[in-house]
């Protein structure tokens, strides 16, 4: 069983930078990849960045490439998203997801336990 605990969100001016923070409990977190998933209102949710159980392989959205970089420390069982140069387009509830796999898992459906979400505005 794993617990996640995301913190960080809030409410930002267009260019602005946040930095997202996912806590897990448990001792196996480096058993697990790590994603995070957002969905805005209307939408459905999609995938914005994931990382294998080192670190070694990442994964971004084509919308976030070259903003957003996702990494981990799993001494402190935290997986980070740096959100930069945010657009209103951004704006949505971001949730971090555990998967028990040793891959670089970036479909929600692969994924076995999930945070309640942080809110993420970016104003224009």
């Amino acid at each position: 069983q794993v617990q996640l605990v995301e913190s960080g969100g809030g409410l930002v001016q267009a260019g602005g930078s946040l930095r997202l923070s996912c806590a897990a409990s448990g001792r196996t977190f480096s058993s697990y990849a790590m994603g995070w998933f957002r969905q805005a209102t209307g939408k459905e949710r999609e995938s914005v960045a994931a990382i294998s159980w080192s670190g070694g392989r990442t994964y971004y959205a084509d919308s976030v490439k070259g903003r957003f970089t996702i990494s981990r420390n799993n001494a402190k069982n935290t997986v980070y998203l740096q959100m930069n140069s945010l657009k209103p387009e951004d704006t949505a509830v971001y949730y971090c997801g555990a998967a028990l796999s040793y891959g670089l898992e970036y479909e929600g459906k692969e994924y076995d336990y999930w945070g309640q979400g942080t809110q993420v505005t970016v104003s224009s």
